[in-house]
């Protein structure tokens, strides 16, 4: 048992020396073209799809990014979706997926995917979920029968959807958590990721990443980091986070984790969303992001503008006959008024759509402007104009202040004195 001498729960059994070094793989590269200070633009090449980071992926549950077609995801230059491996085992099914030569060609989407492990399900389905060492069992919402998602069972599900990236199945809990619970879950998830280094199949096709586990506690952070690049997989995640924690405690966990993984892999964030949280992420040395926050937010009849957000169901939108943003390209901004959007939100299901199409495309162009800001040697340009344009009064928060101090980026002319 390669995993076996970590199995009882301690702090020494980070300092097992039997533990496997090695996750192997021909199914990713990823080229550094520019830095400026820690933030990099690099190119992520994946068996689908030649992706540009840093980036930012829309969220598809169940195959979807709910109200887009492909074709107009395509349009608006996204790289890679997420899928739920929780919820795509559930319906329609891992062997359905497998027998149509997986996710790829079961949705139709030529471009990059990436599957989570299931793991979150822990803390958004606590409820439903009994964790133990040998994995989670879940009470399914479907039909309200039993699964037990064990890390092997979670790579095989991935192995199946087929997915370009797969996430190890790690055991989650609340940001917010403190006490023995975090450390039980951070050296759970050591032990679970040597389970899912020895059950991936695809190793050639499909590229496992790990995940930093550890919660706020910087000391359990830096054993997960150390010991998840000691095995050497082809990315690294970074997961427990954006749950109700002060945004202090946020940028610092950030800082500390990236500062601890390979130059030459990709970096991970799993479940941010927020542009300026992607901002000060990306200044600190991130590369890829999740969450399905531009989605759900245009469900609400919010929009997403250079200046924040706009909230096209208050009154004062009634009578507005300007583009959501004005100086946005894509397709709603040519042709809806606010007026229109707003006269949608609240009846029809085309309003949620179309602000849906929008937000893809601003989370798209941030993709794109911090990628092309680092190559062209204009980093701290476009970040200052980013937070000019977000805190106009010069209120920028004081841990963007102290976040942008220790990744080099100068902010000084964005905030009051």
């Amino acid at each position: 048992r390669a995993f076996g001498c970590q199995r009882d729960l301690g702090k020494e059994a980070a300092d097992c020396p039997t533990l496997p070094r090695t996750a192997g793989t021909m199914s990713l590269r990823f080229e550094v073209l520019a830095k400026f200070n820690r933030a990099r633009a690099a190119t992520l090449t994946l068996p689908h799809f030649e992706c540009q980071t840093p980036l930012f992926m829309p969220v598809g549950t169940q195959a979807t990014i709910k109200g887009l077609t492909n074709d107009q995801l395509e349009e608006l230059g996204c790289q890679i979706i997420l899928g739920n491996t929780y919820h795509l085992s559930l319906r329609p099914g891992a062997n359905l997926i497998d027998q149509v030569g997986g996710l790829h060609s079961f949705m139709n989407w030529q471009r990059a995917l990436l599957t989570d492990s299931g793991g979150f399900q822990m803390v958004s389905l606590l409820h439903l979920a009994d964790i133990t060492e040998n994995g989670v069992t879940f009470q399914s919402p479907v039909d309200g029968k039993a699964m037990l998602l064990t890390p092997e069972e979670s790579i095989q599900i991935q192995n199946k959807i087929g997915a370009d990236i797969i996430m190890a199945l790690d055991d989650v809990v609340r940001t917010t958590l403190t006490g023995p619970r975090v450390e039980e879950a951070m050296y759970r998830t050591l032990r679970w990721i040597d389970r899912c280094i020895a059950a991936h199949q695809r190793p050639e096709e499909q590229s496992l990443f790990g995940i930093v586990q550890g919660g706020l506690d910087s000391h359990l952070r830096d054993i997960c980091v150390k010991e998840l690049v000691a095995r050497n997989l082809p990315g690294y995640a970074i997961g427990g986070l954006s749950g109700g924690e002060k945004k202090e405690s946020f940028w610092q966990v950030i800082a500390q984790c990236v500062a601890g993984l390979p130059e030459d892999k990709p970096r991970y964030v799993m479940g941010v969303g927020f542009p300026l949280d992607i901002v000060v992420c990306s200044a600190l040395g991130a590369d890829m992001y999740d969450c399905v926050y531009p989605t759900r937010t245009a469900r609400f009849g919010t929009a997403l503008i250079p200046e924040g957000v706009l909230k096209l169901k208050h009154a004062a939108m009634a009578m507005d006959f300007r583009p959501i943003d004005e100086s946005c390209s894509c397709m709603i901004c040519k042709h809806y008024t606010r007026a229109y959007l707003h006269s949608l939100v609240a009846k029809e299901a085309m309003g949620s759509q179309l602000i849906s199409y929008h937000n893809v495309a601003y989370m798209m162009k941030l993709s794109r402007d911090l990628h092309n800001s680092i190559i062209d040697g204009k980093f701290p340009e476009f970040v200052q104009e980013f937070l000019k344009k977000q805190f106009p009064k010069g209120n920028v928060p004081e841990w963007v202040c102290n976040a942008m101090k220790v990744a080099g980026v100068d902010i000084s002319m964005c905030c009051s004195k």
